[in-house]
């Protein structure tokens, strides 16, 4: 009886002392993670992975006003956060230090001499401003702290203060306020507003106007003109004009005009000047027929660079604003730009930029030469190139005979035989998928030989305002229909297996996944 005890004792022992291998083994779930009924992850499996989950990228923050030296966003640990360059490829010297990330930083503009930036606590999204001292990198809190959603911040040209948005007041309207950053004490409501989407998209330079825009929906925006010291809030465009998008509005260099993108009488997003008096709109980019997806004025006024979105591609342009006449850069690799800022001499252009086989990074545009000049270079984790799938634009008819396009990435062509499909769906409903930078989704195409597609169904933004409505109410369901019909176009292609099509997304791309996979059961694995 005493020798069945210990061996069932010697048992057990040796079954726990396996269990706590497998353990060791296995990747185990955080403790505030509940999971049930999935398989256990090896750690194996995790390092393999870890080869495509290092990379990160570099944004273009700011533009130090006195010098050549900027301020960028990358991670070098779990969070994104500031760092300063100050040459092209230069050390990235990190000035922010904290657990949750840091957003987008705004230079005082006169000297410099500090930042302010935005940063929530734990991911609660309840954004608040801070004061960063570049001489001490200690950081002041400047607003309330609490449960309100504070940004947007525009200067005075004389750096005597900014003006901001903020929830504050009620926890839901975005009103305007004005602070003095190196007296908080001066904060100061400047106008009480009605809605969430209210915010400052330009002050003059004598700081007596402020140009307001009114978010309504991705179909619908509107223009307001602030005089700061009388209060008088009045309409710059109509607010009666339903179904219109006017936005990204700045001053331009003559006192009665501003410059502003607009999709009025036209499918696509232009750039356009208002005159402020006749309300009298000239349209400068009718043609090109893709949204202006965001432009940068300089500081004289004389220039504008601005990008079109081309279908989930960009491309970079400069305008004359004496006479009009615009050109495209050339020498720019096909990918995605954004984050465009001048030099405050004009000498310079910076802008950020992502391809297929790099992540995003900061690049300087000389705008004498027209020399492009590299100015951060992220590093890839233990990528090669060789490792990255290109996307191929691809379209196909949907049951309306409406064309829907996307982003095909194949699967390496080490792999031989029909591929698994991978269809991945944009949130929004109003997002687009991208030519962009697959990062650790690489894993599925070089070690899975799986191949991704990433549609733009009808909703998408970047193929007019017709387009973009044509899932709104009870139209929903014909945009699980593109998706029907992109099984049939996968099931026409000779290299892709019908028979093992996966489909995924987040937020809208969740509903759609589910809706696809209740009407098409049969045709997802």
């Amino acid at each position: 009886m005493k020798m069945n005890k210990i061996i069932l004792n010697l048992a057990l022992v040796s079954v726990l002392t396996l269990q706590a291998q497998q353990k060791k083994d296995v990747v185990l779930p955080n403790e505030n993670l509940i999971t049930e009924n999935l398989l256990d992850i090896p750690k194996e499996l995790a390092a393999q992975v870890k080869k495509y989950s290092e990379a990160r990228g570099a944004s273009l923050a700011e533009i130090n006003p006195e010098k050549n030296e900027i301020i960028i966003n990358t991670r070098f640990g779990s969070t994104s956060q500031l760092h300063r360059v100050n040459h092209a490829l230069g050390a990235r010297t990190q000035i922010t230090f904290f657990d949750e990330p840091v957003g987008g930083a705004s230079y005082e503009p006169t000297k410099g001499e500090y930042l302010i930036y935005a940063k929530d606590i734990g991911g609660n999204e309840f954004s608040q401003l801070f004061k960063l001292d570049l001489k001490t990198l200690q950081s002041t809190l400047l607003t309330d702290g609490g449960r309100s959603q504070n940004g947007g911040v525009t200067w005075r040209k004389d750096g005597k203060g900014f003006y901001y948005s903020s929830t504050k007041r009620n926890g839901g309207d975005r009103d305007i306020y004005f602070m003095d950053p190196n007296n908080p004490q001066s904060n100061k409501l400047i106008l009480e507003v009605k809605g969430g989407g209210w915010g400052i998209h330009d002050i003059s330079n004598d700081a007596k106007k402020i140009i307001l825009g009114e978010y309504i929906s991705a179909n619908e925006s509107h223009l307001w003109l602030l005089e700061t010291e009388t209060g008088k809030l009045s309409e710059i465009t109509d607010r009666k004009s339903k179904g219109i998008i006017q936005s990204d509005a700045s001053f331009s260099n003559t006192s009665n005009e501003i410059w502003f993108v607009t999709d009025k009488d036209n499918e696509f997003e232009r750039l356009a000047i208002l005159n402020l008096d006749n309300k009298k709109v000239t349209y400068i980019t009718t043609a090109i027929p893709w949204n202006v997806e965001s432009y940068d004025i300089s500081e004289d006024k004389k220039m504008i660079a601005f990008v079109t979105n081309e279908a989930g591609t960009n491309k970079l342009f400069l305008l004359n604003t004496a006479d009009k006449s615009y050109k495209e850069v050339q020498n720019i690799p096909l990918g995605l730009i954004g984050s465009l800022k001048f030099t405050k001499d004009i000498h310079s252009l910076f802008f950020t930029q992502s391809t297929s086989k790099t992540a995003s990074d900061v690049y300087q545009l000389d705008l004498t030469t027209n020399q492009i000049k590299r100015w951060t270079e992220s590093e890839l984790g233990e990528m090669q190139q060789s490792d990255m799938s290109a996307p191929k634009f691809i379209e196909w008819k949907s049951f309306d005979k409406q064309p829907i396009s996307g982003f095909y990435y194949p699967a390496a062509a080490k792999f031989s035989g029909k591929r698994p499909v991978l269809i991945m769906i944009h949130g929004g409903p109003e997002g687009q998928s991208l030519a962009s930078f697959l990062g650790s989704n690489n894993f599925y195409t070089n070690e899975m030989g799986v191949a991704l597609i990433f549609p733009n169904v009808r909703g998408s933004s970047g193929f007019g305002k017709t387009f973009l409505a044509k899932d709104n109410g009870f139209l929903r369901e014909d945009s699980v229909k593109d998706i029907g019909t992109l099984l049939d176009w996968i099931g026409q292609q000779p290299e892709l297996d019908k028979d093992k099509i996966m489909i995924m997304g987040g937020s809208y791309g969740g509903y759609m996944t589910l809706a696809t996979a209740f009407h098409y059961a049969d045709r997802i694995k």
